[in-house]
């Protein structure tokens, strides 16, 4: 079933949807560039008026300044992505669900998710509940694919809370979900 892309958004206006909408058509033209040259060109093209907090390789965060942060594709890769945390976070078990931050609206090229501040450190009792928490994934047919401590934050009860899985990797019965399956072009 191939996700709908909302217009419309709680979290962002028609200016700064229809200008991620501009960069998503935009970023086509670049697909051999290097990730900070893209994301220079990215920044030029989008209004977008919230605060930078973080770039990878795909996609860039922005706070949005109410909880809740916005991820924007860089690339085909960070629109799978984007794709994929709205699809995990939204279909998969409740068991699993609770390890996954929430994602709240998806839209072309770009997700609003909550905003978790509280990063996970590099300790002994993090590396046997993230080793769990590997096993937890595998043990539903996902396989956590970049799941490390700099992709987790800690909720209030200290529970882990995975806040980048956009490369995890849904299985049916042993066989790879088809990521044509979370992309819709309109």
């Amino acid at each position: 079933m191939p996700i709908k892309y909302e217009k419309e958004s709680s979290f962002l206006s028609s200016e700064e949807i229809r200008s991620i909408e501009e960069w998503t058509s935009e970023m086509k033209k670049y697909p051999l560039l290097i990730p900070i040259v893209k994301r220079k060109i990215a920044q030029r093209t989008l209004e977008i008026p919230h605060k930078n907090i973080g770039n990878g390789l795909n996609r860039m965060v922005y706070d949005l300044g109410n909880g809740y942060v916005l991820k924007i594709a860089l690339s085909e890769i960070g629109l799978i992505s984007n794709a994929q945390e709205f699809r995990l976070y939204h279909f998969s078990h409740p068991d699993i669900q609770q390890y996954l931050c929430p994602v709240m609206e998806k839209g072309q090229g770009w997700i609003v998710m909550k905003k978790m501040d509280h990063k996970a450190s590099m300790n002994l009792v993090n590396l046997q509940k993230l080793s769990d928490l590997i096993i937890k994934f595998l043990l539903h047919g996902i396989v956590p694919v970049d799941l490390k401590l700099a992709n987790i934050a800690l909720t209030h009860d200290n529970e882990m809370v995975v806040i980048d899985y956009g490369l995890f990797i849904k299985t049916l019965y042993g066989k790879t979900v088809d990521s044509n399956d979370y992309i819709h072009s309109e």
